[in-house]
């Protein structure tokens, strides 16, 4: 067994990916589209803003031969749909003072992994710019895409090769990874870079920010909870129930029955 830190952490993400040769591999095993790039910039930003809003890239590389931009973003936040919508077309937008035209000779790809989860519980989501008649049948049109990958819902129906990388993804969050499981040279790559004896003290303390900061926001839930009525309570386990967290998580937090959460559980679902 492999001891790693785990991909949940943004630093560490970003120590994995943002290799080119690996952020070109990863790309290429989920689209196939081989990118020609030298560098992949992190916390990559527009200057000026587009829309008024201040759209951060995790990862984001440009091959410009081919005229293809990836960003990826890792976390997870309660509007992540529409915020990486958000900043894919702000990435769309950005391009629009490099042409003369509307329909530039560009593909602009946003791939989103969400290793907290998320409450629809789908492995793998796609939004698909390109226009399609009442058939369904694509026109061809615009090449444009934003995929939503969640390593806890992968399973044996996922397809290849998005299966072997979600699993992969998922299996470092509990930090120990049996490699022998995983043939991509790709995957085996981004677990040994991300060996924990690997890890710089530097990179470290970013992991204890980033946890420090995560337990900070959960001690202010927590304290939030213990000041609510009952009404409170039970509107907050009904959003952790939307978000897709664990019964026994939500039961543990808030202190309610397993009885009292059914029946939220079946009060939110008929609504829905």
């Amino acid at each position: 067994m492999l001891k790693v830190a785990s991909l949940h952490y943004g630093v560490i993400f970003k120590k994995a990916f943002s290799k080119p040769h690996i952020f070109a591999g990863f790309v290429k095993d989920l689209t196939g589209i081989q990118l020609e790039i030298d560098t992949v910039e992190t916390e990559k930003a527009f200057d000026p803003p587009i829309g008024k809003v201040d759209s951060r890239f995790d990862l984001f590389a440009e091959d410009k031969k081919n005229r293809i931009i990836v960003d990826i973003q890792y976390k997870r936040y309660p509007d992540h749909y529409h915020r990486f919508l958000h900043y894919h077309c702000a990435a769309l937008l950005e391009l629009a003072g490099s042409f003369r035209e509307y329909r530039p000779n560009v593909r602009v790809l946003t791939i989103v992994i969400l290793t907290s989860g998320d409450h629809h519980k789908k492995d793998v989501s796609i939004i698909d710019f390109d226009p399609k008649d009442l058939h369904g049948n694509k026109l061809g049109e615009i090449p444009h895409q934003v995929l939503y990958l969640c390593p806890n819902y992968a399973d044996d129906k996922t397809p290849e090769p998005y299966k072997e990388w979600l699993y992969a993804m998922r299996d470092t969050l509990n930090e120990e990874v049996d490699e022998t499981q995983y043939t991509n040279p790709t995957i085996q790559e981004v677990l040994h870079t991300i060996e924990r004896d690997t890890i710089s003290p530097q990179e470290r303390a970013r992991m204890f920010d980033e946890y420090g900061d995560a337990a900070l926001k959960q001690d202010e839930f927590q304290k939030g909870l213990v000041a609510g009525e009952s009404k409170g309570i039970q509107q907050t386990a009904i959003a952790m129930l939307h978000e897709g967290m664990d019964v026994a998580l939500i039961q543990k937090v808030t202190g309610l029955s397993t009885e009292i959460l059914q029946q939220l559980k079946d009060s939110w679902s008929t609504k829905s």
